[in-house]
């Protein structure tokens, strides 16, 4: 395998936000799921030997198959693990393709005996499942985060122009063309115009109180998101550029999405 770390240049580079940032760009991005996924594994085991339970946030998406896939094939002790819903649209019923409780469903919660998973349900009153949920995370802290970057530089469904300041653990969230361009794009549904405009996300406060985050970035088209997110300003009109001010963040690319970046 291989891969390389931008981590000496990252740290000179953002010295001014005293950011450890560790960014690794591999190959193909199988490569990058079973590395990302190994190194959430360790965090995993690391907080079961410590406090006897973990809990992570899951995300969905094309980018997170691998990662995924590698996941659920790692040696954990599920049976102490507690997850939570990143993300969901309102009004999908779990039977359509597009669904995130049917994606984690069947490519997370049915391969692991977890201890918990909580999902998020769309089809509710998204104000009080907002609450509900909410309620459910502020009882825990958060080992780790697997999320990823959407192409307009989204950070679960906190589409530029994000919420850097709500304290409220998830909320209701308008999507913006580019990100229903982007799940119309992989396949999810069968037109833009059926794409949801309303979803439930979890806030980007949230997101960054998790102990760590392991980001899963592949494929060219993440490429120019990738380029603002580690090397343009922090600021909510690239919500993931606010990772930079996360102290153990794990950023996985392949070379699709690291091209655009000045030093690789």
């Amino acid at each position: 395998m291989c891969a390389h770390t931008l981590f000496s240049w990252q740290k000179q580079r953002y010295a001014l936000h005293l950011l450890p940032m560790i960014v690794k760009i591999h190959e193909a991005k199988e490569e990058l799921g079973r590395a990302a996924a190994g190194m959430g594994a360790s965090f995993i085991r690391d907080a079961i030997k410590k406090n006897g339970e973990a809990t992570i946030v899951v995300a969905t998406g094309a980018s997170q198959f691998e990662m995924l896939e590698a996941l659920t094939a790692a040696r954990i002790d599920w049976s102490k693990v507690t997850a939570f819903h990143l993300d969901e649209y309102i009004g999908l019923p779990d039977t359509h393709p597009a669904s995130f409780r049917k994606y984690l469903k069947e490519r997370f919660v049915d391969l692991v005996p977890l201890k918990q998973f909580h999902y998020i349900n769309g089809e509710e009153d998204p104000e009080k499942e907002c609450r509900r949920v909410g309620a459910l995370i502020a009882e825990k802290e958060v080992d780790v985060a697997f999320i990823g970057i959407g192409e307009n530089g989204h950070l679960a469904f906190n589409d530029p122009p994000a919420d850097f300041d709500t304290e409220e653990p998830y909320l209701v969230v308008s999507l913006d063309k580019a990100c229903r361009q982007q799940q119309f794009g992989e396949g999810w549904f069968p037109s833009l115009e059926a794409v949801p405009e309303v979803a439930i996300s979890m806030s980007v406060h949230q997101i960054m109180k998790s102990k760590a985050l392991i980001c899963t970035v592949p494929d060219q088209r993440k490429a120019n998101a990738v380029k603002k997110v580690l090397e343009g300003e922090i600021t909510p009109e690239v919500p993931a550029s606010v990772l930079r001010n996360h102290p153990a963040v794990w950023l996985y690319l392949d070379r699709g999405s690291a091209s655009m970046l000045k030093r690789i």
